[in-house]
């Protein structure tokens, strides 16, 4: 039977556990507990405290949406049923994790992790390369071909998926990047670039849209989850592209902007109150 007549329920993916997920995420947790415990003595500065309660509230996210879209049920039903479930759990990958991961961890740590790497980080994680690499990898990603390898081979999946969030955690770094060797951009400058990369994935997400046909071949062979067709479930993974992508985006402008402009407010006052009266 064709597989897309075929229509099942959540009970087609019955619950098991990743454990390739689990060490990558015991790795991530073990891997900050002892840079916290073991390190910051050595290494945080003086006078700052080695981690804040903000930072490990971030850091907790990252990790926690990464278990959600790597284990059961998000990522079963996006290998084996719906597109859709896919391109939920590579937005989430490239633009709510690496954020997260990098704003949660003290930049003394991360600057002990990545020192061996300044050198080659310079050069990548300038605006037009960091950009760049991202975006190509995330094309990649979404050309029939690759999908199509990504679904049966489990080590071209995890594969990708390594790259995909090492390119995003470098194209997030010129905005985020906390380790004074790799300076930010300015806020104007951060608001600019992130608006440019909320335009790029348009142009794929056009395509998954206004396809009238299947994009991913592979796709009509699998069974439908609660019987969704294929065309709707291409068309639902477009505008989850598109609009999805768009919000987290729009958001992190809108949260660069405000915070300019209160700390340019803060400072405007500050030299009001140094003028003698």
């Amino acid at each position: 039977m064709d597989g897309q007549s075929v229509s099942v329920g959540l009970e087609a993916f019955p619950f098991h556990v990743h454990l390739d997920v689990v060490a990558v995420v015991a790795a991530l947790v073990i891997g900050y507990l002892y840079g916290l415990r073991r390190l910051a003595g050595r290494h945080a500065p003086l006078g700052e405290p080695a981690v804040t309660g903000r930072q490990i509230a971030w850091f907790t996210s990252g990790v926690v949406l990464f278990a959600a879209v790597e284990m059961w049920p998000i990522h079963d039903i996006g290998e084996g049923s719906l597109y859709s479930f896919h391109m939920v759990e590579h937005l989430v990958l490239a633009l709510l994790v690496p954020p997260a991961l990098l704003k949660g961890t003290p930049w003394w740590l991360l600057r002990l992790l990545v020192r061996p790497l300044i050198p080659v980080l310079r050069v990548v994680t300038r605006p037009v390369v960091a950009l760049l690499a991202f975006n190509a990898v995330f094309a990649l990603m979404h050309s029939p071909p690759v999908v199509e390898a990504m679904l049966s081979s489990q080590f071209v999946h995890f594969l990708l998926h390594t790259a995909l969030i090492g390119t995003a955690t470098l194209m997030w770094w010129p905005v985020l990047g906390p380790i004074p060797d790799l300076p930010r951009l300015t806020p104007l400058m951060s608001m600019g670039y992130l608006f440019l990369q909320s335009l790029i994935p348009t142009i794929p997400a056009s395509f998954l849209t206004f396809a009238d046909e299947p994009v991913y071949e592979v796709y009509e062979t699998l069974p439908r989850l609660w019987g969704l067709p294929v065309l709707e479930d291409q068309l639902i993974a477009g505008l989850i592209m598109k609009i999805g992508g768009g919000v987290i985006l729009w958001t992190a402008i809108a949260v660069v902007f405000f915070k300019w402009a209160f700390e340019e407010e803060r400072a405007a006052g500050a030299r009001r109150l140094q003028v003698p009266s």
